[in-house]
């Protein structure tokens, strides 16, 4: 290069320490655009979306392509750059190893703030202004640089092998609790209501049947070997659509009416228990521990809105409706009869509140913004008389997770009223 000017290497110097800055800015875009975002732009056929897409699918390759590019053009910054510096410092006595030493430092510097830093950062804030155009050279020179490439994936390749890497394909799928915190960190993007029911479809796999069943002993039921009157009444004042019918025992269950056909029936003059029996529909039954995304997927197979839930020996433990289900993802709905879940807490003077004892723990816990635990019984009075290892009697004080408790009132082998204290928690 003796013939060269200086002059002349310098702006070569200068072109190379651009194209360099590309490759590092190019490499930190690519890396940083949002996977999910560039799907969306690619479906809806934008180009330099669908080029970035496709050359993501293998990252190896391209990130072998730009360092191959990046380093080559390196190198040979640093020999034209040591040239310039041997020319430019002998003129002032300085020799041979010196001018080596001092124009590596001054390159590197160089190389540091302009081919490095400062790229890299602008493209990590901005990925797709520089992503999107680059991806179109990338592209040709993939194409041009095959070869190299190919021979440097094979390499590197079976180093990877061998550390235990062999799938070199883009993996980014999330997983749950990843797509969680992107509905948390979503944030004015998806509105508070629609992240809580969100959140609320990917816990149903760790809610079972149990934790929102109608409990056995709540379970509204007629019983067709009553009185005729006293069923004429259950049907009139059903708070529900669907009522259980059973003989006797409610083990004994017979199916389900539903309150549209019992009404229709009771206008007619022949309204009997034989033609109530007639308009019965067939028990569904659902085993205990069945996860509520899996019953929800049963309902709409089966074409049902309400089962039994029943255990291993076949015994009925509660009732679940497709309502239910429905509840834990959009909350509860206004237009049910039953009484709130508020009704079974009464906030006292004080600040403590009196508790029925029969709520459910998560209801409780969803309202109350508490953490009970959950994993065991379903019951608040379950979960006292677990804890204990007995029946109370009343005025047993007690701290459960951190809550202190005290039992007010206890009937039928039952804790029935509970007094909670959270002035008192820590």
């Amino acid at each position: 290069m003796d013939d060269i000017s200086t002059s002349s290497l310098l702006i070569f110097l200068f072109v190379l320490i651009l194209i360099s800055a590309y490759f590092s800015g190019s490499e930190t875009a690519m890396m940083s655009l949002n996977r999910y975002r560039l799907r969306h732009l690619a479906s809806k056929g934008h180009s330099g979306a669908k080029r970035a897409m496709s050359m993501l699918d293998r990252p190896d390759r391209l990130i072998g392509l730009i360092l191959i590019g990046n380093n080559l053009v390196n190198i040979l910054a640093s020999s034209i750059a040591t040239i310039i510096g041997m020319r430019v410092l002998s003129q002032y006595q300085i020799d041979e190893a010196a001018s080596i030493a001092i124009t590596t430092g001054v390159l590197t510097v160089v190389i540091l703030i302009f081919a490095e830093v400062t790229p890299k950062t602008y493209a990590a804030i901005h990925p797709e202004r520089i992503a999107f155009p680059s991806s179109f050279i990338l592209k040709w020179l993939s194409l041009l640089l095959s070869p190299f490439v190919k021979t440097l994936n094979y390499i590197t390749g079976t180093f990877l092998k061998l550390l235990g890497i062999k799938d070199l394909k883009n993996n980014d799928a999330l997983s749950q609790e990843e797509l969680r915190t992107v509905v948390h960190e979503a944030g004015a993007l998806i509105p508070q209501r629609h992240q809580e029911m969100l959140l609320s479809i990917l816990n149903l796999e760790k809610v079972t049947v149990e934790d929102v069943m109608i409990a056995r002993s709540d379970i509204y039921a007629i019983n067709v070997n009553d009185d005729f009157k006293q069923i004429n009444k259950q049907v009139i004042q059903s708070p529900h659509t669907r009522v259980l019918v059973y003989r006797d025992n409610i083990d004994d269950a017979v199916g389900f009416i539903h309150l549209r056909d019992a009404l229709r029936l009771q206008s007619k003059e022949d309204f009997s228990k034989s033609t109530l029996l007639r308009a019965v529909k067939e028990l569904y039954f659902i085993p205990e521990g069945t996860p509520l995304n899996v019953q929800l997927a049963n309902f709409q197979q089966n074409k049902a809105r309400i089962g039994l839930v029943v255990d291993e020996y076949g015994d009925i433990q509660g009732l679940v409706t497709l309502e239910d289900i429905l509840e834990e993802i959009v909350g509860d709905f206004t237009t049910s009869m039953l009484p709130d879940p508020s009704d079974e807490i009464n906030v006292q003077v004080d600040g403590s509140y009196l508790i029925d004892g029969t709520i459910n723990i998560r209801e409780l816990n969803k309202e109350m913004n508490w953490r009970f635990p959950t994993d065991g019984p379903k019951t608040l009075n379950g979960l006292i008389i677990e804890f204990l290892e007995d029946i109370p009697a009343a005025n047993t004080c007690l701290e459960i997770a951190g809550y202190p408790l005290e039992v007010i009132t206890v009937a039928d082998n039952m804790v029935k009223t509970v007094k909670v204290t959270p002035a008192k928690i820590s």
